[in-house]
Parts: C-alpha cells; sequence; structure tokens
C-alpha cells in the first residue's frame, strides 16, 4: 500500500483526525484560559458567559447538523465543522470579550458537525462490531497529539499568549483541507437526489431516532447519563484552574511558572491516558457489554472519589494526583461509551441520536455551568467543586440499571 492510499483507508483517516485534532486543541487550550484573563482581562462574569455561549450554539445546533449528516453525507459534516472550528480559533485570538463571546458561539456551531458524524461516519466505514479497537486507538493517537502540543503551545506563548490560540484556528483549517484530499465514505448511503425533501427528511430523521430511543430503554439511560456528566462538568472544567491558583502555592519546580505547570499537568494526564487506552484496549473485551458497563460504573466511581478528594484536600501533591487520577479516568470512559452505544443505534440514525446526546450534555453544561458557579461564588470553590461530584452519582445507579437490562436480555435471548 502506497503513502497516498494509506492516508485513505478509514481507520488511518480517523487516527489522523483524532491526533491532528487533538494536537491543535492542545495548542490552543494550555493557554487559551490564562489569554482571556491576563491578555483579554475578561471578569468571572464574563468567563462563564464565553463558556455558556458555547454550550448554548451546542445546544441548539446539535440535532440540525446531526440529522444534515444523516440526510446528506458525514464527510462533509465533518470538514465544516473542522472549517468552521479553525476560523472560530482565529477570532477568539483577538483580545476583546465580544470576538471571545462571537468565537465560542461559532466553536459551538462547528462542534456540532463534527460530534456523532465523525463517530458514525467510522462505524459505518468498518463496521459496528469492528469500531471499538478503532475507538480506543484513535483515543491514544488523540492523547500523543496533545501531549506533543502542549510544549508547542507554551513555546508559541512565549511571543504572546494570542499566538497558540492564532495557530491551532491554522491547524484546524489545514485539517479541514487533508480530509477534503483524503477522507472517503463508501459506508453511507446518502438520501438519493431526486428524493430528497429537506425538511421532511430531518424532520422524519429526528423522529426515527426520538422512536429509536423510546423503543431502547438502554439509549434513553445513554441520553440521562449525558445529562448528568453535562450538569457537572463545565463547572469542573471552568474551576479546576482558578482552584489550583486560588488554594494552592505552586512548589518551586525547575523556575516553572504556572503556565508551564498547567502544562506538565496536562502531559501527564496524556502519557497516563496512552497507558490505560492500550491496557483497555488489550484487556476489555468491547462487544460485551456486561464488561463494558462495570467498567464505566468503576471508571465514574474512581472520578467521583478522585473530584471530591481533589476538592477537599489542602495539600498540593495529593490535590495533584487526584485531579490527574480524575482526568485519566474522565478520558478512558469516552471510547467505551461510544463502542457500546453504537450497537443499539440504526444506521441510517446514528448521527442523530448521537447528536442528540451531545444537545443533552449541552443542555446540562449550560444549566449546570452557571449553578456551579454561583456556588462558587456563594461558598467556595472546594464547596463548588465538591458539590460537582454530588451531581455524577446518579451515574451509578443508571449505569447499574443497564447493566441489569443488559442481563434481562441475555437471558431472554437464551431462552428463545
Amino acid at each position: 500500500m502506497n503513502l497516498a492510499a494509506a492516508l485513505r483507508e478509514p481507520r488511518q483517516v480517523f487516527y489522523l483526525t483524532a491526533f491532528l485534532s487533538s494536537f491543535a486543541f492542545a495548542v490552543v487550550f494550555t493557554v487559551s484560559m490564562v489569554f482571556q484573563v491576563q491578555t483579554a482581562g475578561l471578569s468571572p462574569l464574563q468567563l462563564v458567559l464565553v463558556g455558556t455561549a458555547l454550550e448554548l450554539s451546542a445546544f441548539l445546533f446539535e440535532i440540525p447538523t446531526g440529522v444534515v449528516a444523516d440526510v446528506y453525507s458525514r464527510r462533509i459534516s465533518v470538514i465544516i465543522g473542522f472549517f468552521i472550528t479553525g476560523i472560530a480559533f482565529l477570532i477568539q485570538a483577538v483580545p476583546l470579550f465580544p470576538a471571545i463571546l462571537f468565537g465560542s458561539a461559532l466553536w459551538g456551531l462547528g462542534y456540532t458537525f463534527t460530534s456523532g458524524a465523525h463517530q458514525a461516519w467510522i462505524t459505518d466505514e468498518v463496521g459496528a462490531d469492528q469500531v471499538g479497537p478503532v475507538y480506543l486507538r484513535a483515543g491514544q493517537f488523540g492523547r500523543a497529539g496533545g501531549l506533543i502540543g502542549i510544549p508547542i503551545s507554551i513555546a508559541l506563548a512565549g511571543y504572546g499568549l494570542a499566538v497558540p490560540i492564532a495557530v491551532g484556528g491554522l491547524l484546524f483549517l489545514l485539517l479541514a483541507q487533508y480530509l477534503i484530499a483524503f477522507m472517503g465514505e463508501t459506508g453511507f448511503e446518502p438520501v438519493p437526489a431526486e428524493e430528497r425533501e429537506t425538511w421532511t427528511d430531518m424532520r422524519t430523521t429526528f423522529q426515527e431516532g426520538l422512536a429509536l430511543i423510546r423503543r431502547r430503554p438502554t439509549l434513553l439511560d445513554f441520553m440521562l447519563i449525558g445529562l448528568f456528566v453535562g450538569l457537572y462538568s463545565e463547572g469542573y472544567d471552568r474551576l479546576w484552574t482558578a482552584h489550583l491558583i486560588d488554594n494552592f502555592t505552586f512548589p518551586d519546580l525547575f523556575g516553572l511558572d504556572p503556565v508551564a505547570w498547567f502544562g506538565v499537568i496536562r502531559a501527564v494526564v496524556a502519557v497516563l491516558g496512552i497507558a490505560g487506552n492500550e491496557l483497555v484496549r488489550r484487556r476489555l473485551k468491547l462487544e460485551d457489554m456486561g464488561r463494558s458497563v462495570r467498567m464505566l460504573q468503576a471508571l465514574y466511581l474512581l472520578m467521583i472519589a478522585s473530584l471530591v478528594t481533589f476538592a477537599q484536600t489542602t495539600t498540593f501533591s495529593v490535590a495533584l494526583v487526584f485531579l490527574i487520577a480524575f482526568d485519566v479516568a474522565r478520558g478512558l470512559t469516552f471510547p467505551i461509551q461510544d463502542t457500546w452505544t453504537n450497537q443499539f443505534i440504526d444506521s441510517k440514525v446514528r448521527a442523530t441520536v448521537l447528536s442528540m446526546h451531545s444537545q443533552v450534555d449541552a443542555l446540562g453544561q449550560f444549566t449546570g455551568g452557571p449553578f456551579l458557579g454561583w456556588v462558587g461564588n456563594s461558598a467556595g470553590v472546594r464547596t463548588a467543586m465538591t458539590a460537582a461530584a454530588g451531581i455524577l452519582l446518579p451515574v451509578l445507579p443508571l449505569y447499574r440499571r443497564t447493566l441489569q437490562r443488559a442481563r434481562l436480555r441475555d437471558a431472554a435471548d437464551g431462552l428463545a
């Protein structure tokens, strides 16, 4: 197989996209919060509004863009999404609140074009029964890309904190160009042009996706889990950095400033995430739903315990250990959940159902984030972080119910 053919092979395209997108995100996000506070001078309220704009945009556009992917093309949807994301980050590199706010909302739109569509594309290309290891391997490539992006972001920040954000935007534009040239689409059959009635097709596809969720209680549990994950995550993502800066003194390590410290933390999480993904890929049979759900239960239990400890400890080293444990466990949940969920979704509505899940997650984020921000202002960041862990607790019985349903289904199959 020559290089051009290898670059067009669906698995390789998926892996390279995971690597390059994570690399670009790391270049942007290693310094973005510092840029927004120090260079743009955003207030805490403005920081919250930036996150709210992102999640509200994702909430509003998730279903329409998911239906577009199911009616027209997953490939086109992914390319449009990365192109919009690149433009959004270029706008966010302008150190003005209106520009950052608009860029965040635009990124939310770009995200909705890729979420669901990208997973649906690779699932159709390789088959639902073969996609589990692909997700896990892509997670490793993503971690590696993020790991490489961290020091490059810190180095670019030496020329100004806006520079890594702008470079990240350009990288997403280049990624879109690569996908235009090399991303194929053979496993998906769009609605024929002569039979296409845009709004009717969108409405029908959405209704079929909704009906599928109603028929399959496991997918309803999937949506509820997404809601609780969304409710906690925006508050955590916005507050963990402030928690470290406000409540701890950073040890002197090779003269590292806080920006470099955060880079080190992200690098350690990336390395451990790669190792964790490899361990799961080798040891866990993803087609075994029972084992996958039990693994997810264990990971979320670890996340809850780690988040409480991170919130309440007064020792920097302990906080660091449990912050890293939380982020590694969190990263492992995504490929495992993507794999077993896809087993319950019909191909023609796959992107729509996954987009519904992302929309539920966005609903949780733009409602839970301001609430946890208010708790942080009223009772302190430690209390807000502990409350975030409490919000995650219902995920455990939801997974237990999913496991019970799987056992009942297996028992029924055995009697058939």
